[in-house]
């Protein structure tokens, strides 16, 4: 499978590192807007200019997008579907169906297939919640995610007029997490649930009366959570907060028997040394399940709920019955 990493920060550079895990893949280029001998990859594949990807739509399998949510993918992903078969990690989950149905109809037209918003929320989280709400109809869902750093929240801060450099961390609320795993079903409101540290450095000169303002009403991200905004130093955030830790729960919590009176817990989590690395892992399996089902003719977009879990794996289909049926 012929693979094209679509922008090159954080989450790029994680799909390339994948490749190498994957022996049925190759990579067929990198595609960045910014100057292509002014990016060096981490495996030496050829880089090409944005531009340049239209001449690529007879050598490229399916194309992974690795911009951010805020303001590239919502233009990005139906411009490309229209050409290549896609997959991207969209993850504000409130815009989902309108981002489906605008790549669903730009893929329409080209024949292509896409997959859009996979990742772990949403992503593997999204059939946490499918697999465990269909086992236990009786129930509530919870997730919670963190402590950790978002990369979509943190560029959606970066874009912020006068914002050089920004870390959003995500932390669960103790009380509530621990209210969930007793099974007291608990109704909790966004602001209940989590938190949200946003950590800045800004521009010299920038107002940072505005800046706060701005990230602390911004829909979608932070209007509706408890968020502080400390600025801080770039060496301040060279040397704290580098790294790119995440993670988070799925709970659902339900009841079965004539009279309800047999309760039960379902828990995945998540604890991830790199969000974008995981998140890339997540990207390279999907793009397998998409190039197996474009061959057999499918078109459109799809989500992580349309796709058979053999569809993700290389094995064969006795392979995986024999080891991990």
């Amino acid at each position: 499978m012929r693979l094209g990493i679509y922008g090159y920060g954080n989450l790029g550079r994680g799909v390339e590192s994948a490749v190498l895990q994957n022996p049925d893949t190759e990579l067929a280029g990198v595609f960045t807007r910014r100057s292509p001998e002014k990016v060096k990859t981490l495996t030496g594949v050829p880089v090409y200019h944005a531009s340049e990807i239209g001449q690529f739509t007879d050598r490229i399998d399916v194309l992974i997008l690795c911009g951010g949510s805020a303001t590239d993918l919502p233009g990005m992903t139906p411009a490309l579907a229209e050409r290549f078969c896609v997959v991207d990690s969209f993850d504000t989950h409130a815009n989902i169906p309108a981002h489906f149905a605008r790549v669903d109809e730009a893929a329409k037209r080209g024949g292509k297939l896409a997959l859009i918003s996979a990742g772990w929320d949403p992503g593997m989280f999204s059939l946490n919640r499918l697999y465990a709400s269909a086992i236990l109809p009786e129930g509530k869902d919870y997730t919670f995610w963190g402590r950790g750093v978002s990369q979509g929240h943190s560029d959606a801060i970066r874009r912020i007029e006068g914002v050089r450099d920004a870390r959003q961390y995500t932390v669960p609320v103790e009380a509530a997490l621990e209210a969930v795993r007793s099974g007291a079903n608990p109704e909790l409101s966004v602001r209940q649930k989590h938190t949200r540290e946003c950590y800045v450095v800004a521009e010299e000169g920038a107002d940072l009366a505005r800046i706060e303002r701005e990230i602390k009403t911004m829909p979608n991200y932070f209007a509706d959570y408890d968020t502080t905004v400390t600025f801080i130093s770039e060496e301040e955030m060279r040397e704290n907060h580098s790294k790119l830790n995440h993670g988070g729960f799925v709970i659902r919590t339900g009841v079965t028997g004539l009279g309800k009176q047999n309760r039960h817990v379902i828990e995945y989590s998540l604890k991830l040394d790199s969000n974008p690395e995981f998140t890339s892992g997540a990207l390279v399996a999907f793009a397998r399940a998409i190039d197996k089902m474009y061959r057999r003719g499918e078109t459109g977009c799809r989500t992580v709920f349309d796709v058979a879990p053999a569809d993700l794996s290389p094995l064969s289909g006795e392979e995986l019955r024999a080891h991990l049926l």
